[in-house]
């Protein structure tokens, strides 16, 4: 049958949002879902996964993978977007109880988002070198891998789902084939470890260490509003629905950054060889920041600044990345996996276990509040920061202690760090650089940045 217009995207989106719906209640009804605080998207992801894979439903995963690489493009759009609060309160994090950390001395913010960025910058090279090595071991023994294999591991880990794909999608036309669903298992396994390692280890750590938490809300635990409470704000308006919604007007300039950012990227790729130029692509979302920071400057100075709405904006990041999220999960191909399934688990089951000591290690040398930026930093760095977030709201559920603030100013010190270390994984490609000495360079940074943290104090 032929319809008069085409469907299939929105079909695919709807397919997604059957998914979400149920990950909302099978959060809101499972006990151990409720423990582990284990996200709906992720839960409707892998229940797609099932699905597609066991071809309940025929869903095509290219499509599903476009879908993902525009969402992770449009969260990044949106944080670019989003002005900071006027007139916010700080809270004191002396309003803590100085058992779980200690009193709060000047800079605390400055100090803990520098730890968390220079944590980035030991565990991401650290994931890079443990990848390459098995990379190495494989080819050893007569398996040889492509050689930016081993380097989806931090892509999946500690950038998350998004560039794991972006990259992995730009490596399949280098040659790398099957890169993209590779990338997407890695980050999904990354979000394991971040829900059923992180969460047990700071349930623990609360009891070793007798903490004076509260239990998490009914309303954190089973994910939905209960029936009485009164609902929480998502926003304001700033436009008159006579004239135009007010989320219309702040995905309206989404989306006249991501046609900006493509009409930039299509130009430029031309000025490039015909390699980088592909590659090119795989940096969508640093472009897209860029030119929204730019749109909000501008946005800033003009008579028109009061229009933009923080909570709104937010709003639409917070909805990117679920749906970023529950596209990984529907996107991963079993039968490709089936090829690479001993590569896959040795990596990301070591660097997994690696990541978990470094972390926790580097964290009992804090002077305030160790657990909760361990356990921040821990889910950003095994998932996204919205993992990062929901690890420090068991120890901090009402996010009284700066650490919350602390991941947003991280990226301050940890975008040039990360930035340059995400450049250099391509360096086997672009520059015809060899696996060892791409891992040399690798080696050079974990050894630097793991001196400033162990001279430093935080």
């Amino acid at each position: 049958m032929t319809t008069p217009f085409p469907f299939e995207p929105l079909v695919v989106f709807g397919f997604l949002s059957a998914m979400m719906i149920a990950g909302i209640l099978l959060r809101a009804t499972v006990p151990v879902f409720q423990k582990i605080l284990f996200p709906a998207s992720l839960i409707g992801g892998l229940m797609g996964l099932g699905l597609i894979n066991l071809d309940v439903i025929s869903i095509d995963a290219e499509t599903v993978k476009a879908f993902a690489y525009h969402f992770f493009n449009i969260s990044f759009i949106s944080v670019g977007l989003t002005p900071p609060e006027t007139g916010e309160k700080k809270q004191s994090p002396k309003a803590y109880p100085e058992e779980a950390g200690g009193p709060s001395k000047d800079g605390t913010i400055v100090r803990g988002s520098l730890w968390m960025a220079l944590v980035q910058a030991v565990t991401f090279p650290a994931q890079a070198l443990i990848g390459a090595f098995f990379v190495f071991m494989f080819a050893l023994g007569g398996t040889t891998l492509f050689n930016t294999f081993g380097f989806l591991l931090p892509l999946g880990f500690n950038e998350g789902p998004g560039q794991a794909l972006s990259f992995g999608k730009v490596w399949e036309g280098a040659g790398f084939v099957d890169a993209s669903t590779i990338g997407l298992a890695f980050a999904t396994i990354g979000f394991f470890f971040s829900f059923f390692v992180g969460v047990p280890l700071a349930n623990v750590r609360l009891k070793k260490e007798k903490y004076r938490v509260e239990a998490p809300p009914l309303f954190l635990s089973t994910g939905i509003l209960q029936k009485g409470e009164p609902p929480q704000s998502a926003g304001g308006l700033t436009i008159h629905n006579s004239s135009l919604d007010t989320l219309a007007f702040h995905f309206a300039q989404v989306g006249f950054v991501y046609v900006m950012t493509y009409l930039f990227l299509f130009f430029l790729s031309g000025l490039l060889p015909p390699g980088m130029a592909s590659m090119i692509w795989g940096f969508f979302f640093i472009f897209g920041l860029v030119f929204a920071m730019l749109l909000r400057l501008l946005v800033d100075i003009s008579p028109y600044s009061h229009l933009l709405n923080p909570p709104l904006q937010r709003r639409i990041t917070g909805f990117s990345v679920d749906y970023l999220i529950v596209s990984t999960g529907c996107a991963i191909e079993l039968f490709v996996l089936k090829a690479y399934i001993a590569p896959i688990l040795l990596i990301s089951l070591t660097g997994g276990a690696a990541t978990t000591l470094i972390v926790f290690i580097l964290g009992r040398n804090l002077s305030d509040y160790a657990l909760e930026r361990s356990l921040a930093i821990y889910g950003v760095v095994t998932g996204t920061v919205s993992s990062g977030l929901m690890l420090l709201r068991i120890v901090d559920p009402e996010l009284k202690t700066p650490v919350a603030r602390e991941i947003g100013f991280m990226n301050i010190f940890a975008v040039p760090v990360v930035g340059g270390l995400t450049c250099l994984v391509n360096a086997p490609l672009w520059w015809g650089w060899s696996l060892f000495t791409t891992c040399l360079v690798f080696l050079l940074v974990l050894a630097i940045a793991f001196i400033v943290l162990l001279k430093k104090t935080f």
